[in-house]
């Protein structure tokens, strides 16, 4: 298996004219959503299997609804787990939310802040991990209402990182989006979680609707108080790998390079302080 590191891109079927015969140097990992290519044979095959011999990879679910209350399809998680493996990607990580109910959704819904939902989606979740053998990583979500809420959204994502011994993936624009739709303090929230559990990071643009409502698109440039939020984590928690989010609006692969350059920008002035204390230390 081989471990992420520095700065990602997603790896999409409408770019692949642009990525081969050789995958960017710049990108140091790519993610890719396994619904989108489990099911895919022939050329696209061929060209997947292409790219995981020149880079490390990433998983990102779409369709796991780790929250719903409908039953956990496990035909579904055996069919990621052989799709993992065979392509020798380490992490998987999905949604900290849920897209179905008595038929398939396509939106990503919030679960309720409960003790209740806590232990519920605990308990979806310890299977999963069961049957995938390596820990789920969860994305915090965002989210425009928060139903039946009893607790705040940082108290339920620490319980269920903490009670289901999963991991993190820590989206910073979802962060910021919360805050403001929200009115809580993004910075504050970064702070409360968990360094241990942080293996892994997306950053990506968002509309703006209004002044108090922002809403997550993945179809623009990241702005400058996402970025100033992302290197804020990195000050927290350390760097984390972490990836670039464009998922319409999609510009040439040269603009997307550039935000790719950005983060690892920003990586660099952590991992060369971390160098120099460590250099300190030992003389």
């Amino acid at each position: 298996m081989q471990n992420i590191k520095g700065a990602g891109l997603g790896f999409r079927r409408e770019m692949l004219d642009e990525l081969f015969p050789r995958l960017p140097s710049e990108v140091d990992f790519w993610e890719v959503a396994p619904e989108n290519w489990i099911p895919m044979g022939g050329r696209y095959q061929e060209q997947f299997a292409n790219a995981v011999c020149q880079a490390p990879f990433s998983a990102h679910g779409l369709s796991l609804s780790i929250g719903s209350s409908d039953k956990l399809d496990v035909e579904f998680v055996k069919s990621v787990k052989h799709f993992l493996d065979a392509n020798h990607i380490a992490l998987y990580s999905e949604h900290l939310s849920y897209c179905s109910g008595q038929g398939h959704m396509y939106d990503l819904m919030p679960i309720p802040f409960t003790e209740e939902a806590i232990r519920h989606v605990v308990k979806r979740i310890k299977q999963v991990q069961d049957i995938i053998e390596r820990p789920l990583v969860l994305e915090n979500v965002s989210y425009y209402m928060a139903p039946g809420q009893q607790i705040s959204e940082l108290e339920f994502t620490n319980s269920v990182l903490k009670d289901a011994d999963c991991l993190m993936l820590l989206d910073v624009n979802n962060v910021y989006v919360n805050s403001i739709n929200h009115r809580y303090d993004a910075k504050e929230f970064i702070q409360g979680l968990p360094s241990d559990k942080i293996v892994y990071g997306h950053i990506a643009g968002h509309f703006d609707e209004a002044e108090d409502l922002k809403v997550d698109t993945h179809g623009a440039d990241v702005i400058a108080p996402v970025w100033e939020l992302l290197d804020h984590a990195y000050a927290l928690h350390g760097v984390f790998p972490t990836l670039l989010e464009r998922d319409f609006n999609i510009p040439p692969l040269s603009d997307l390079l550039k935000e790719v350059r950005k983060i690892k920008q920003i990586q660099a002035k952590y991992e060369s302080d971390e160098r120099a204390r460590v250099k300190g230390s030992v003389a």
